[in-house]
């Protein structure tokens, strides 16, 4: 049976934008990015209200969500039923699974124990909003596991077509151009966390098989707030319960009634009452059914339980192994790591333009709360000089969107040598490819011949660079073009002071600390 067009047609139209700007944010040739998904983030009401609870501040770019939490206040939970892609997906999926016994147990209150802890968590400093919401779990999967996945086929595929065309294979140029251009990933990229991502998703679909929208219903902490905001809104379905003679409507509804009754923090507004009935009775009025028999509030026990669990979590997840602080490497212009935390989304936007390919989710290297958190691996990857496109795409400004001139001067580490790898220090042969691919104008890294004794007793004149750390910003280039194959002879580490170069201690000395050229090597 079929929806009514108008949340039909809008569900389809919202999951195409969707697909769309997913594409788009990606580096098609320009600069910037004028559209891309993060317009859904920017327009969630979760993400918004988690990220004033965290941030204690005011960003413009939620101003969309502010307006979201506004219409449903007024209508009702229509997100769920005419803009959510996930839930379009799972409503594109569900009459193809089919339906076994509900699970007793997802129902009830277990939403609530996952929606309280995230929000009380968020006012403590530390916002996981963005692991369970379904629009950063929808954009992971398709990111970091789906779109590289077909990016790598598809690329793979012409090279096969290619060679069993022989000489025709000219032929197929201008229409491998346009799939390069405008439908590809720019480059290939497989992530940490691709797998779990992709998993977490089959999960969610799979849920289908218990109940349709069993997500939605029962887990969702986006829906679960959007159903709290809905209990305020004047419109409602009458009759608020199924006719004695007529149960028709009950199959089609995808939320369900529970003990025969619809409520209206489960109602996602899809009007499929409103088709399949066959006497013509639904239809939703302002101030119509009965308010007294609406679900009850979440009971006090259960606020204080969801309150005291969020409470506890950023204590006991921002540990982190001291061993590798000092290699965790944030996105350019990320001072404080509270600050970011309390802002980032874990959306993977910003890998996924990352043009470098230097940014991936963290697993561990971050405790457990900086999971899914971009971190910079200058080993894999490096800070391109001119790029902003991270900044560009974070939907909240945890990576802030600053002009190019001044993200170049942001300060991500700094360079430092190891003297038991680098070629020069190590070996005693010259060696100054650090120096060479270094973008800075005045070079971060510079070098001099100094007098080497050989083993053999001889003098060896040996190039040797080193770093000019107050100008140095860490983009990570010289350890990611560093010859030796292994560990690199030069590494970026994170330093506390993460200010612009101009703010750093004698900024404009252009001199090595303390004036010695290796002094601060280890």
């Amino acid at each position: 049976m079929k929806r009514p067009s108008t949340a039909r047609l809008s569900q389809y139209l919202f999951l195409a934008l969707f697909a769309v700007l997913f594409i788009q944010t990606e580096y098609r040739g320009s600069d910037t990015i004028n559209a891309a998904v993060n317009s859904f983030f920017r327009a969630d009401p979760l993400v918004l209200i988690s990220h004033l609870l965290a941030t204690k501040s005011w960003a413009w770019l939620l101003l969309p969500a502010v307006l979201m939490t506004l219409a449903t206040l007024v209508l009702g939970r229509f997100f769920c039923g005419w803009l959510c892609p996930l839930g379009t997906v799972l409503d594109l999926l569900t009459g193809r699974i089919a339906k076994t016994r509900p699970l007793g147990w997802l129902r009830g209150n277990l939403k609530y124990w996952l929606l309280l802890p995230l929000l009380t968590s968020s006012l403590f400093g530390l916002n996981l909003v963005g692991l369970f919401d379904p629009i950063a779990l929808l954009l992971r999967g398709l990111s970091f596991f789906l779109y590289p996945i077909f990016g790598f086929a598809a690329r793979q595929g012409w090279v096969g077509l290619y060679g069993l065309l022989g000489e025709q294979r000219d032929l197929l140029a201008p229409a491998y151009g346009l799939v390069r251009d405008y439908l590809l990933p720019f480059r290939d990229a497989f992530y940490p966390l691709g797998l779990l991502s992709a998993v977490l998703l089959l999960v969610i679909i799979g849920l289908e098989r218990f109940e349709t929208r069993n997500w939605c219903r029962n887990l969702c902490p986006l829906g679960t707030l959007l159903g709290l905001l809905a209990r305020f809104a004047p419109f409602l379905r009458v009759p608020d319960r199924l006719c004695s003679d007529c149960r028709a409507c009950q199959p089609h509804c995808p939320t369900g009634f529970q003990g025969g009754q619809l409520h209206k923090a489960d109602c996602v507004l899809c009007m499929d009452c409103l088709t399949f009935c066959p006497h013509g009775r639904t239809r939703f009025v302002a101030g119509g059914g009965a308010a007294g028999k609406e679900l009850a509030w979440p009971e006090r026990r259960l606020l204080l339980g969801g309150v005291l669990v969020g409470a506890g979590l950023p204590a006991m997840l921002r540990f982190r192994r001291y061993d590798q602080q000092g290699r965790f490497l944030r996105p350019p212009g990320v001072r404080e790591d509270s600050a970011f935390m309390a802002a980032c989304v874990r959306c993977g936007g910003c890998m996924k333009v990352c043009l470098k390919n230097a940014l991936y989710p963290a697993v561990l290297e971050g405790g457990l709360a900086g999971i899914y958190t971009p971190q910079l691996i200058p080993r894999l990857g490096y800070c391109e000089y001119n790029c902003t496109l991270c900044g560009q795409v974070c939907p909240t400004g945890a990576i802030p969107n600053l002009p190019v001139e001044q993200k170049k001067r942001e300060v991500i580490g700094k360079a430092v040598f190891d003297k038991n790898h680098c070629l020069p220090f190590a070996q005693g042969v010259d060696c100054i490819v650090c120096e060479e691919h270094c973008p800075i104008p005045d070079k971060a890294i510079r070098s001099r011949k100094v007098a080497v004794r050989q083993e053999d007793g001889t003098i060896k004149m040996v190039q040797t660079p080193w770093v000019v750390e107050e100008i140095c910003n860490g983009c990570g280039i010289c350890e990611h073009v560093c010859p030796l194959e292994t560990k690199a002879g030069i590494e970026v580490f994170r330093v506390k002071d993460r200010r612009p170069i101009e703010q750093q201690p004698a900024a404009t000395a252009g001199l090595p600390m303390n004036g010695d050229p290796y002094g601060d090597q280890r």
